[in-house]
C-alpha cells in the first residue's frame, strides 16, 4: 500500500502557522478574534487543495499540540489523508473528537481520513484534528509549523 502514497516531497505542506492563541487555552477564543486574519495560502497537489492552516499555541513544555487544516478534493476518485509527520513532534495522530449522549470523546483515526471526490473535509476544534505528540518544543505564535500529509493516492 505505500507505493501508493503520494511522495512526501509532493506534498511538504509547511502549514503557515498564524498560532493566534495566546498560551493560555481559555483564552484561545477571544485572542483569535482578536487577531488579523492571515494572508491566504494554500498548497496543491494533483486534484487536492490544502488551506486554511493553523496550530495553536501552546504553554512552554506543553506534550501536544493541536493543528487544522480543510482538504479540498477536486477531482473525481476519492483519497484518504493517511497519515500526518512533522519534525517539532515525535508523531502526528490523526484524530477526531465527537459529542455522543453528552460525552465529548476524542480518539485516534488509524484508517485515516477519507477526502471524497468534490467535498472539502475541515480539520477544526472539537471535530477533525491534527494531535501533534510529544513535542519537541512549544508552538509560537508568528512561527510556522512545517507538516507532511501523506495521501494514498
Amino acid at each position: 500500500m505505500k507505493a501508493n502514497y503520494l511522495a512526501a516531497a509532493a506534498l511538504a505542506v509547511a502549514m503557515a502557522a498564524s498560532l493566534g492563541l495566546a498560551a493560555a487555552p481559555a483564552q484561545a477564543a477571544a485572542t483569535m478574534a482578536m487577531q488579523p486574519a492571515p494572508a491566504p495560502r494554500s498548497w496543491t497537489a494533483g486534484d487536492l487543495v490544502v488551506s486554511g492552516a493553523y496550530a495553536r499555541a501552546t504553554l512552554p513544555h506543553a506534550p501536544v499540540g493541536g493543528g487544522f487544516i480543510a482538504i479540498a478534493n477536486n477531482g473525481a476518485a476519492d483519497d484518504t489523508l493517511v497519515s500526518a509527520t512533522s519534525p517539532l513532534a515525535g508523531s502526528v495522530e490523526l484524530h477526531q473528537m465527537k459529542l455522543s449522549n453528552g460525552i465529548m470523546s476524542m480518539r485516534p483515526l488509524p484508517n485515516g481520513v477519507p477526502i471524497p471526490a468534490g467535498k472539502t473535509v475541515t480539520f477544526s476544534p472539537s471535530g477533525l484534528h491534527l494531535m501533534f505528540m510529544t513535542l519537541k518544543g512549544a508552538f509560537v505564535e508568528g512561527k510556522t509549523v512545517p507538516v507532511t500529509l501523506t495521501f494514498a493516492r
